[in-house]
């Protein structure tokens, strides 16, 4: 069982550019995490909207069950809203908001989103990531209760 973490672009002002890596505090969390619920990650910073678009592709044929999709700048891509429909892993939106004004979502209906997942950079994919685990029902796996 396998979570793919696919970033889109970043726009920087008229520039493109590929996402910025994760904070290392934020990366080790997941991973963490993600192995704790008996499943892995793995994580594609991409630079281009065909980078994303290729990335997802490479997801739904792997043995990846869902995706936490970051579509940064590609957020209003129809390619992207086109391609979504014929994926066959759920995906989960994340969004880092980490400026004042909350990032614009994908559309409502398009593909097997699950959920939408935001906050401040490790807010968001923790979040994200725990809707993901709940979907593939190993959520509570991993949590210790004791006194």
């Amino acid at each position: 069982m396998s979570i793919f973490i696919i970033r889109g672009p970043e726009a920087a002002g008229q520039l493109i550019r590929t996402a910025q890596p994760l904070p290392p505090p934020v990366l080790k969390a997941l991973v963490h995490r993600a192995i704790e619920a008996g499943t892995t990650v793995a994580i594609r910073a991409c630079g281009s909207e065909q980078e994303l678009l290729d990335a997802l592709r490479v997801a739904d044929h792997s043995r990846g069950e869902v995706t936490l999709l970051d579509p940064g700048a590609c957020v209003g891509s129809t390619r992207l809203q086109r391609l979504l429909p014929h994926l066959h892993n759920a995906y989960v939106e994340v969004h880092d908001d980490d400026s004042a004004a909350p990032e614009a979502c994908l559309p409502e209906d398009v593909g097997q989103r699950i959920g939408v997942a935001h906050g401040y950079c490790a807010q968001s994919y923790m979040h994200a990531l725990e809707i993901a685990l709940d979907h593939l029902g190993c959520s509570e796996v991993g949590y210790r209760v004791g006194t």
